[in-house]
């Protein structure tokens, strides 16, 4: 057996609010539903993108059989990909909502990435697929 892809990921931040608003006006993300205080979830393409509030998820939720405890401290890390045609565009489109760009890298294998933070502090990375030597 082989897991074929990633469903789901998930980041963590207490103010949902702000990570609401960023994803949906800064990343465009399309929203799916929300938990108020506990959990904001998104679509991307054909994934799902989850923002947990990580001081509500420690505690059980609904049927705790069902739903398992879970949580993160600190910063967290997304990658959401990009081709390279789209990286001056998603640079402007970020100089404009006032988010700073924090590097950006081109890797050995052609690839290229924009690093940058969300309200929660989480790094977002915009990166081509040549960055993981994929097409």
């Amino acid at each position: 057996m082989n897991a074929e892809r990633v469903l789901e990921t998930c980041i963590y931040a207490e103010d949902l609010d702000a990570a609401e608003k960023f994803y949906r006006d800064v990343m465009g993300l399309r929203f799916m539903t929300r938990v108020k205080g506990r959990h904001v979830f998104f679509f991307c393409g054909s994934g799902v993108f989850l923002i947990f509030n990580p001081a509500e998820t420690i505690k059980p939720f609904g049927d705790a059989a069902h739903f398992p405890t879970h949580g993160a401290q600190g910063p967290g890390h997304v990658a959401f990909a990009a081709t390279q045609a789209e990286l001056p565009a998603w640079r402007e489109h970020l100089h404009r909502h006032g988010i700073p760009i924090e590097t950006e890298m081109t890797w050995p294998t052609g690839g290229k990435s924009i690093y940058f933070r969300d309200p929660a502090g989480n790094s977002v990375e915009l990166a081509t697929p040549l960055t993981w030597g994929l097409k």
